[in-house]
C-alpha cells in the first residue's frame, strides 16, 4: 500500500513538472505579446503628440519626409538623480525606397542615456530621425552605442526650426519632451538594442530587425495605425 502510495505521488510529480514545461513559457510569451502591441500603440501616439506640437511638428515633419528609419520611445525614465541612468523601450519603422512605403515595426531598448538637469521630469518621449543609411545600419546591428558607433545630434525646436534641418549632417537626429520643456537629454553614450523578445512574442517567430525592417521577412497587421502615422509625417 506505502508503495502504491509513493508510486502515485512520484506520477503525479511527474506530471506536474511536464504541466509546468509546457504551460510555463505561455504566460510570459502572452505577456511579452501584450508589451509589444501596447508599446506599439504608445508609438503612435507618441509620434502624433510631436506632430501636432507647434514647436516640435515643423521640423519633425521635415526631417521624416528624407528619413530612412524613424525609432520612437514613448517614454525614457530617469533612474538615479545624481548618476543619471535612463531607459525605455521603443519602435522603430524603416522606409523602402523602392516600395516607397515603411515597414515595422522592430523593437529595441535604450540605456545609460544622461537626463540634463533642465528636462524639469523623470521621464520624456523621445524620437529618432535617421537620416544615412549608415544610421540605419548602425541600428539595426544587435546594440549600437550613440556617438560613438553612428553619429547624433539634437534637433532644433521653435522658430527658424523647419529651416534649419535643412543644414544638419549627422546620421541621427533626436527630439526629446518632457513635461512640456523640449530638449534636456543627452544621447552621447546612449546605448541602443534590440528587444529579441518583443519582436518574438509580436511575430509570432525568431525574428531580427533585418529581417522585419529590410526584407520584409514578418508583418503584424495591427501595425497598421503605427506606419499609417509615420507615412502621414512624411506625406507619403
Amino acid at each position: 500500500m506505502v508503495r502504491r502510495c509513493d508510486l502515485l505521488m512520484r506520477a503525479l510529480l511527474v506530471l506536474a513538472m511536464a504541466a509546468t514545461t509546457l504551460i510555463g513559457p505561455e504566460p510570459a510569451m502572452a505577456d511579452d505579446a501584450q508589451d509589444a502591441r501596447q508599446l506599439v500603440d504608445k508609438a503612435r501616439l507618441t509620434l502624433e503628440s510631436f506632430m501636432a506640437d507647434k514647436d516640435l511638428g515643423p521640423s519633425v515633419r521635415s526631417l521624416v519626409k528624407r528619413a530612412k528609419g524613424v525609432l520612437i520611445y514613448p517614454q525614457l525614465l530617469k533612474g538615479a538623480f545624481l548618476v543619471g541612468v535612463s531607459g525605455g523601450s521603443g519602435v522603430m519603422l524603416a522606409h523602402d525606397a523602392k516600395a516607397r512605403k515603411w515597414g515595422g515595426p522592430a523593437f529595441y531598448t535604450m540605456g545609460e542615456a544622461s537626463f540634463g538637469l533642465q528636462i524639469g521630469g523623470q521621464a520624456a518621449e523621445v524620437v529618432l530621425v535617421a537620416l544615412t543609411d549608415r544610421g540605419v545600419a548602425a541600428l539595426l546591428s544587435t546594440s549600437a552605442k550613440l556617438g560613438a558607433d553612428v553619429g547624433v545630434a539634437v534637433g532644433p525646436v521653435g522658430a527658424g526650426a523647419e529651416a534649419a534641418t535643412a543644414n544638419l549632417s549627422a546620421d541621427i537626429i533626436s527630439y526629446s519632451r518632457a513635461k512640456g520643456l523640449y530638449g534636456g537629454i543627452s544621447l552621447e553614450g546612449a546605448v541602443v538594442a534590440v528587444r529579441d523578445g518583443l519582436n518574438k512574442a509580436y511575430y509570432g517567430k525568431e525574428v531580427t530587425p533585418t529581417a522585419i525592417l529590410v526584407r520584409h521577412e514578418a508583418t503584424n497587421p495591427q501595425a497598421a495605425g503605427l506606419i499609417g502615422a509615420v507615412s502621414k509625417a512624411a506625406g507619403k
